[in-house]
């Protein structure tokens, strides 16, 4: 074990890393459920013709109000330090609470979060990968559960038909430093946000040191942060490659895009390999025809991965 320091907002964390490498890439036809003939350039479409008003909407909401003093405002209001939480809940209570939410920033396709969450889960498992990191699949956006204590100002309505979630989902950025127009999804709303006219947060490492580590940096506010810090505050044993997958799998920017390169420690190289495998199922797994819940899951999915949440310390009621 060792210990992780993380940006002095965010927990330090004991890690455990996974006893094997991330695997090569996969052919996305392997992954994918359904017989698409969608091809991996045809997802994650981000243009003002092609992508739905409600996408572009929320990019621009979030380009304009994801800032330091708002990325600071809700790691003290989701703070889970001295034992704070605003809710006791099991995994399957919380699923119950996610079970209609939809996620206004995907292009790709409407799936109920819960069902997203099985079919990636089970793509996982599927391929032959650790349990651990089909646990993963089934937590990763599990965070959108702020929305029970969020309202539409800070971009977390998840009650209202098309309520703003600019803070619950999304690509998440870099705060704190200029935004870069050749790694985010509409470049054009970069001028929209307030810290990219503060000269302490317009330039190139803002207010970071060169080769800080992605752990010292402060990515957009969303779903990602806030599960990673529940699931430290609840004391879970899955690896660090696990917690990253959840931290950082919105970061598109960083490991899709190829920024912030020069914020990165060496070792940040390979822990985004394992985010980028991760990603291929969280992507590629999305299928309208799939449908897992209901029945299947009660009487076979959910007796497996109650017994994965018990095995790596998230049975019973957790603090949220």
């Amino acid at each position: 074990m060792k210990v992780v320091a993380v940006n002095e907002n965010a927990p330090t964390i004991l890690v455990s890393p996974a006893s094997t490498s991330p695997a090569s890439d996969h052919n996305i036809k392997l992954i994918q459920t359904n017989a698409s003939t969608k091809n991996a350039e045809e997802f994650r479409t981000y243009n003002v013709t092609e992508t739905a008003e409600r996408v572009i909407q929320h990019y621009k909401d979030m380009r304009t109000f994801q800032t330091v003093d708002f990325y600071d405002r809700m790691a003290q209001k989701y703070s889970f330090d001295n034992g704070a939480y605003r809710r006791l809940m099991t995994i399957e209570e919380a699923f119950l609470e996610l079970e209609n939410y939809i996620d206004a920033s995907d292009p790709d396709m409407d799936l109920p979060n819960l069902l997203h969450l099985l079919q990636t889960a089970e793509g996982i498992r599927k391929a032959g990968h650790p349990e651990w990191m089909q646990l993963v699949g089934l937590l990763h956006d599990m965070g959108k559960i702020m929305f029970l204590w969020g309202d539409e100002a800070d971009g977390q309505d998840g009650y209202s038909p098309n309520g703003k979630q600019w803070a619950l989902g999304g690509d998440t950025f870099v705060v704190g430093a200029y935004i870069p127009d050749d790694a985010v999804v509409f470049p054009e709303f970069n001028k929209l946000n307030p810290d990219m006219q503060n000269p302490k947060y317009n330039t190139k490492y803002g207010i970071y040191t060169p080769n800080c580590g992605i752990d010292g940096l402060k990515f957009a506010w969303g779903h990602d942060e806030y599960m990673y810090r529940m699931l430290v505050a609840n004391e879970c044993t899955i690896p660090r490659e696990g917690l990253d997958m959840i931290r950082y799998h919105s970061a598109y920017p960083w490991h899709d895009k190829g920024g912030y390169r020069h914020l990165m420690k060496p070792e940040d190289y390979e822990r985004m390999k394992w985010v980028q495998l991760f990603n291929k199922y969280d992507l590629y797994t999305k299928d309208g025809d799939n449908e897992l819940r209901g029945e299947k899951m009660q009487e076979e999915l959910w007796p497996y991965y109650k017994g994965l949440l018990g095995k790596f310390n998230l049975g019973g009621k957790l603090k949220w």
